[in-house]
This record gives structure tokens, sequence and C-alpha cells, in this order.
């Protein structure tokens, strides 16, 4: 099998991204953002979904966080859509529910390349730190559109670093299961015979 990674690059007048995304990885990461609570979400996506992640990214945070999360989703959405090829051979579907404390949050995701968005809940708190919480929300609809994914992501709880924490986690298991090779499977795991 052919290493699944791939180096995507963004230049934009509010953000300057390099992002490499290595799937079948063993989750080590090297992330700067510039966003203390974004760099330890990102750790933690590349940590429980043994991908390895390298991001780095100048962005216009004398404005707010919202280009910087929103842009680095989109490419890292383009990284997993390129690395993925044809998804031949992927499991494709997955879904995964993880607590934090007394946080939940559940991800149901279709490796599909129809990209669709849903989410279920609410934040405690406006911010974590230089992350405002809602972008968590928005992070999850700019991966799934750019990386071609249904996905539904939901959360609960009382602390919205500990929703948050849940909800990257549950995404990023979510993805590991679903991209995963199924040695049984010859071709795309479609009847259609692409996705």
């Amino acid at each position: 099998m052919s290493e699944r990674a791939a180096t995507r690059t963004r230049e934009t007048a509010e953000t300057s991204i390099e992002c490499t995304l290595t799937i079948d990885g063993t989750g080590t990461a090297a992330i700067d953002t510039g966003i203390g609570f974004f760099d330890h979400m990102l750790t933690s996506f590349a940590k429980h979904g043994l991908f390895d992640l390298e991001v780095e990214c100048d962005g216009d945070l004398e404005i707010d966080d919202h280009h910087t999360v929103e842009d680095v989703a989109i490419v890292l959405g383009e990284a997993f859509d390129e690395a993925l090829g044809d998804r031949s051979g992927i499991v494709r579907y997955a879904d995964r529910k993880v607590p934090l404390d007394e946080a939940v949050a559940s991800a149901v995701v279709d490796v599909s390349g129809r990209p669709r968005f849903y989410f279920d809940g609410t934040f405690s708190q406006e911010q974590i730190g230089d992350f405002t919480s809602d972008m968590a929300r928005h992070f999850g609809e700019s991966l799934a559109m750019n990386a071609g994914l249904t996905l539904h992501l939901a959360v609960s709880g009382e602390n919205a670093h500990h929703e948050v924490e849940a909800l990257f986690k549950a995404l990023t298991r979510s993805l590991d299961d679903a991209t995963r090779i199924d040695e049984r499977r010859q071709g795309t795991p479609s009847t259609k015979g692409t996705l």
C-alpha cells in the first residue's frame, strides 16, 4: 500500500498555512497556530487518531481566531481528501462517543465524497482562552466540506473545555476508524463503484 499522506498550503490575506498529514501514522504532532487551546486540540486530534500531523499557521489573530481555525480546517480537509485518493479499501463509516468528565460528544462519519454537516449542542462558555468555543463547530463543518465527509457531531456538558475536547476526540476516533483499510474489501466501498 502506498503512503496515504499529503501536504497542503493556503495563502490568503488572512492566513498563511502549511499542513502535512499522514493518515497511517503514530500520532506525532508539530502544531503552531498561535492559539494555545487550538494547538492543544490539534495535538489531541493527531494523538487520538494516530495521524501524523504538522500545522504551521500565521493568521490575523489581531482580529480574532475565526480565520485561523476555519482556514486550518479547510487545509486539513483538503489534505485528508488528497491522502485518501479514490478511497479504495476503506471502512468508510464510523461512529464514536467520547466522554470527558461531565461532557460527552459523539461523531458519526461517512467518508463519502459528499460533504454534509450537522451539529447538535451548545457550548457552556463562550471562550476557552483565546479560542471561541463555537469555532469547534465551525472547524467540524469546514473539515467536512473540504474532506468530502458527511459528518454529524453532537455535544453536551457543563464545561466548554471538556465539551470541545471531547468533540475533537470523538471526531478523530471516528475518522481513524472510517479511514482504515479493510483487507477484505476490494475497491471502493460503494455499489456505484466510486465515491
